[in-house]
């Protein structure tokens, strides 16, 4: 039987800003697919090509990417490599996947390549918007929507005789001469095998001490509880890749996959990075409850963002402090009522203060994420954000992230952008913007004004956080982050070229 060779790409950072560039996503979709597609009785091969070797540096122009060198990804395919699939984990990482994508159409001209999209993540891009240019690198075929049961269909269609008449018809499956759009989205994901983590170098990843959420404990993994997203907000690629749906898996079958890596990889820290987990209150709380009933001795941080209303109550956030949440990430966006219909997206300030408070007291550390620069937007829509984020700290919210929107492919506002010259450029420090200079100075005045306002408000928690970082024991990813920077541009001195 012929190998199937997944490739995560290299980890891409912006040599100027390692501050907001250089976050490490552990890619969970990617490790779906592999248990997909070993379930289905393939030989599956995984190269992650960030994780191998993460603390290699390899200098191009503006930016470092760390990990492999693209000759060595080549080295390590099998010699019955049959079909190679890279998984294109988010916009940042573009470069990197454009790299390995040449070199192998460059060395091993007769492997067909498939590019996979990842579409649960709101650092990812609509591959149907920039197909082109892989097609132009020599990508045989783009695979868009979910990839679990489309890349099972793709492989079986392709070493099938005729095969590739399937394959036209194939769902989400374009090449330079059709695309068709991903029509269904998995209903049953509770039927879905858990992640293959055991095909990824797993110790390299809790070796480095940073993550995309704060790593507290020596080993940790992502969950995806949920997926997709019901809100319309226009800067966000995941209207487009999920279709304003969100499907869920049961608690019982979320805290099965607890369980089985905390007996299998001896994990007890858990970070859940779907797009909107606490869609369902009375799902999450079920969660809790069940995580409690199993006795289960864990923490589970909300990292990558949930929607604040959609945590009913101080009892549910009570509810979820007791089972072991220890860190929750909301989204205001902005402090512009304005602003928020301009985005599409409702946020409710009371409800949001009133958990971040009870959040608090009862030990969930928070952190509220802010964009500045959407179109249209004011200095006095820059003052409201100001003074929000002033109100929030006074609540005693843990940290803040401001981000500088940048367009997206596939979200509403890609194409009323210009000036960026690669797709790697389309990061939260966009410096290719004409107004980055003036939003870059606020962003660093309000860090500064946050830290002051924390001081004067929480004083105990500032010196806590500077023991976290120096016993590189992470509550928030304020405390990460500079750790993690301080590494990227340590390695970034011994950078090597690219073959």
């Amino acid at each position: 039987m012929k190998s199937i060779v997944l490739i995560n790409p290299n980890l891409v950072v912006q040599r100027n800003d390692p501050f907001t560039t250089g976050i490490v996503y552990m890619p969970v979709g990617l490790a779906y697919v592999a248990a997909s597609l070993r379930a289905a009785g393939f030989d599956v091969n995984v190269i992650d090509a960030f994780a191998e070797r993460p603390r290699q540096a390899i200098r191009e122009g503006n930016f470092t990417l760390m990990g492999l060198t693209t000759s060595e990804v080549l080295d390590r395919f099998p010699e019955n490599t049959g079909l190679v699939f890279i998984f294109a984990l988010n916009l940042t990482n573009h470069n990197a996947t454009a790299n390995i994508l040449r070199s192998i159409k460059q060395h091993r001209p007769e492997l067909q390549v498939v590019i996979l999209e990842n579409t649960q993540a709101v650092t990812a891009y609509a591959l149907k918007n920039v197909m082109g240019e892989f097609f132009d690198l020599g990508a045989d075929y783009v695979l868009t929507g979910e990839g679990e049961h489309r890349v099972v269909d793709f492989v079986q269609a392709f070493w099938e005789q005729d095969g590739h008449k399937i394959l036209n018809q194939l769902d989400g499956l374009g090449s330079t001469a059709f695309f068709n759009p991903p029509k269904n989205t998995i209903q049953d994901l509770d039927n879905l095998s858990f992640p293959a983590w055991d095909l990824f170098p797993l110790e390299n990843y809790w070796n480095l001490r940073f993550a995309h959420g704060p790593q507290r404990d020596n080993r940790y993994l992502p969950l995806l509880t949920s997926r997709g997203c019901p809100y319309p907000c226009r800067f966000c690629v995941v209207p487009s890749t999920n279709d304003q749906k969100w499907r869920a898996r049961s608690a019982a079958n979320v805290v099965d996959e607890i369980e089985f890596c905390v007996n299998s990889f001896g994990v007890r820290e858990f970070h859940i990075e779907d797009l909107d987990p606490t869609i369902s209150d009375k799902r999450i709380r079920e969660i809790a409850e069940e995580i409690l009933h199993r006795k289960l001795n864990i923490t589970w941080k909300i990292v990558a963002g949930t929607k604040v209303e959609t945590i009913r109550s101080e009892e549910t956030v009570d509810l979820m402090a007791k089972s072991g949440c220890r860190y929750i990430s909301i989204s205001p966006e902005t402090g512009s009522p304005r602003v928020l219909k301009l985005m599409r997206k409702p946020f409710d300030l009371g409800h949001a203060v009133r958990l971040v408070t009870r959040m608090n007291q009862v030990g969930i550390r928070s952190q509220a994420c802010f964009v500045l620069g959407f179109p249209g937007e004011t200095d006095d829509d820059l003052q409201m954000t100001w003074d929000m984020v002033h109100e929030l700290t006074k609540q005693g919210v843990d940290e803040i992230a401001l981000f500088i929107i940048t367009p997206v492919p596939g979200s509403a506002i890609y194409d009323e952008f210009q000036g960026y010259a690669s797709l790697s450029e389309m990061n939260f420090t966009p410096t290719w913007r004409s107004d980055y200079k003036t939003l870059s100075k606020f962003r660093l005045k309000l860090y500064a004004q946050f830290l002051w306002w924390k001081f004067r408000y929480y004083p105990g928690k500032i010196v806590r956080q500077s023991f976290n970082f120096l016993r590189r024991r992470f509550e928030t990813k304020m405390e990460m982050v500079p750790y993690r920077a301080l590494v990227l541009k340590w390695l970034d001195r011994s950078a090597v070229t690219q073959d």
